[in-house]
């Protein structure tokens, strides 16, 4: 039986269970068809899907998450998040660092019967990837030209 929850406890269940590195209570927070439209690679629906990808987030990238906020209407929640974590992993053709980055992200979840039924996600990757020195932003002029 499920109990119903408020949105905002399930988003303060997931960062949770991330944070504290408890993948497994992410089982009682989605739905068996959960689909992750945030994740950079394809995932079976549902906890196992998720609980991958979280997985490699969280060991990979040592990533923790500092909640900002927490907004929900009806059935969807949003939340404004900075992921503390490290360079692990880099686009192809660009270099690994293991420098520690803060990335900006937001992330939207829909509801369904009081668990998670999807996910999206927004990240500012290439402003990691400025911080970790992989890249190089580019001059900003300091003038108007003419």
């Amino acid at each position: 039986m499920v109990v119903q929850t408020t949105n905002e406890s399930l988003a303060d269940g997931v960062i949770s269970a991330m944070n504290s590195r408890q993948l497994e209570r992410i089982r009682d927070l989605v739905t068996d068809d959960f689909v992750d439209h945030g994740s950079p690679v394809p995932l079976p629906p549902g906890p196992d899907g998720y609980i991958a990808i979280l997985t490699f987030v969280t060991t990979v990238l040592q990533v923790r998450y500092e909640v900002h906020d927490v907004v929900s209407a009806g059935d969807t929640i949003a939340i404004r998040a900075t992921a503390h974590g490290v360079n692990a992993v880099s686009p192809p053709g660009v270099d690994v660092t293991g420098r520690p980055f803060a990335m900006k992200t937001a992330h939207f979840f829909r509801t369904r019967d009081g668990r998670l039924c999807e996910h999206w996600g927004v990240r500012d990757e290439l402003d990691v990837l400025y911080q970790v020195g992989a890249l190089t932003p580019p001059a900003i002029p300091m003038q108007a030209p003419g």
